[in-house]
């Protein structure tokens, strides 16, 4: 039986001056990791840093392909992005990267050591002259935004980091603190507290 999509994150979200929620949320009715149930859908994060230097942190979902990329373009306004930062190689982060990377040739990948072995393995791109591999607490300057970057491994594989924006002091956790859900439905609706704790709980069991 074919399964309809339901789609959701057509609209640029601003989380912080210059930085952008680019990531698309998909209804319930399928498998998260052909295995979980999630009624309540779930939400790919995604974000772009618009500065100097033009950062893309982490892709999205092949199902929600088309919807990231349209996202991705209307924060763009045109412009090329300089860097995207991998922080996870598992596909509902990272599935877009070789379309990404296609699209954009020009674009450096930022990793640590074992996300590009692991890179190599997923995709056929030729990655010469556009890699910046990083280290635990190695910085890079976009301009007034500075990412900070530190390894977190299994959470929930092994070359897992999180990236640390200074200036707004905001943590891009990879799987670390992630939930199921959409963004509308619960992260942000009133009175759902208890019902993200639960979420969160199943996720932290069974993902991480």
């Amino acid at each position: 039986m074919t399964m309809e999509l339901k789609i959701r994150g057509d609209k640029m979200k601003k989380v912080a001056e210059n930085i952008f929620y680019a990531g698309a949320q998909v209804d319930g009715g399928f498998l998260f990791e052909n295995q979980y149930e999630v009624p309540e859908g779930v939400t790919y994060n995604s974000y772009v840093i618009m500065d100097e230097k033009i950062a893309v942190l982490d892709t999205a979902d092949g199902k929600v392909k088309e919807q990231w990329l349209s996202n991705i373009e209307e924060i763009l306004s045109g412009k090329t992005p300089d860097y995207l930062v991998v922080s996870h190689m598992e596909p509902d982060h990272a599935a877009n990267i070789g379309i990404f990377l296609n699209k954009f040739p020009n674009t450096t990948v930022v990793a640590n050591q074992k996300t590009f072995d692991i890179l190599a393995c997923y995709f056929d791109v030729d990655l010469s002259g556009r890699s910046h591999m990083v280290k635990e607490g190695d910085t890079l300057s976009l301009g007034a935004h500075t990412l900070q970057f530190f390894m977190a491994p299994m959470v929930h594989w092994p070359e897992v980091m999180v990236s640390y924006e200074q200036k707004e002091k905001i943590l891009f956790s990879a799987d670390a603190f992630g939930n199921f859900g959409k963004i509308e439905d619960i992260f942000l609706a009133p009175g759902q507290e208890e019902k993200w704790q639960e979420d969160a709980a199943r996720y932290f069991f069974n993902i991480v």
